[in-house]
């Protein structure tokens, strides 16, 4: 069986610390279950709620969540992905009916909760995932393209680039959660400093509205 570019996706991202009041319109509500997470390869059911900005924050539970709000969630899918390699990562989606959806990430798997937030800055529309439950407070911008992300103009509020870092992974983030090793990664960006990789063409920073 052949696969086709458009089973891949390029995307860039970044970690955020203080994102700008201004930038969170279009909110999704997003519940998310990992049924595998290994080495990079993995199997997600996601369940999203457009206009729901549930503000999610650390004592959100992924569960109470879906409950709260299960009969606003308007989308769902089924998602296997591949290893990220320089920002490409092979990636397969199915959309489901969002009950199903919601049931499967209500029965089973890790799960991850967040509010995206879609913005245009600069040349490229973001996304802007806020984590909630023991993955806050990270925050994670990312830009997609359909095809590699190259000479990007890079908003002033991303602190630092973790493209190709596992860790940041969301399915990394379902079994690992950010509040496990958030002091440990911010003593080792204080002492190694900030990255912005240099090999997808020259970056610009943009200055955030």
């Amino acid at each position: 069986m052949s696969t086709s570019y458009s089973d891949f996706e390029f995307e860039r991202r970044f970690l955020v610390r203080d994102l700008p009041d201004v930038l969170r319109d279009a909110p999704s509500l997003i519940v998310q279950s990992y049924y595998l997470s290994d080495g990079g390869y993995a199997l997600r059911v996601r369940v999203q709620a457009g206009g729901v900005d549930a503000r999610v924050d650390g004592d959100s539970d992924p569960r109470d969540v879906l409950d709260t709000h299960q009969d606003r969630f308007d989308f769902a899918a089924v998602t296997v992905k591949g290893p990220s390699a320089g920002g490409t990562r092979y990636e397969a989606e199915r959309q489901l009916d969002p009950l199903v959806g919601v049931e499967l990430v209500r029965r089973g798997g890790a799960r991850v909760v967040k509010t995206r937030y879609a913005v245009w800055l600069g040349a490229d529309g973001w996304s802007i995932d806020v984590f909630g439950g023991a993955n806050h407070p990270l925050v994670v911008a990312e830009c997609e393209r359909s095809g590699p992300v190259t000479g990007l103009q890079i908003p002033d509020f991303c602190v630092t680039e973790i493209t190709d870092d596992r860790r940041f992974s969301n399915e990394s983030l379902a079994v690992e959660p950010y509040a496990e090793w958030f002091a440990a990664h911010a003593h080792e960006l204080a002492r190694t400093g900030p990255r912005f990789r240099e090999d997808f063409g020259e970056n610009e920073r943009l200055e955030s509205p």
